[in-house]
């Protein structure tokens, strides 16, 4: 399936999960915040939330300092 990642077209794996998308991402699911389609996805969420064809996905990480 695709999907538009922070604006850009990437595959995935059809069965893909939140979880799965920031592990091939290589990030950390701890310090960044995700929403699917404009819906912020909890954290608690990520192993199981369920991606699909076509959702529109941003991806923000933390940044700590001051």
């Amino acid at each position: 399936m695709q999907c538009l990642v922070n604006d850009e077209p990437r595959d995935l794996p059809d069965s893909a999960t939140v979880a799965d998308l920031l592990a091939s991402l290589q990030l950390p699911g701890t310090r960044c915040a995700v929403e699917v389609n404009k819906t912020l996805v909890r954290r608690a969420d990520h192993p199981t939330h369920r991606l699909a064809d076509g959702d529109q996905i941003e991806v923000v990480t933390l940044v700590g300092g001051g």
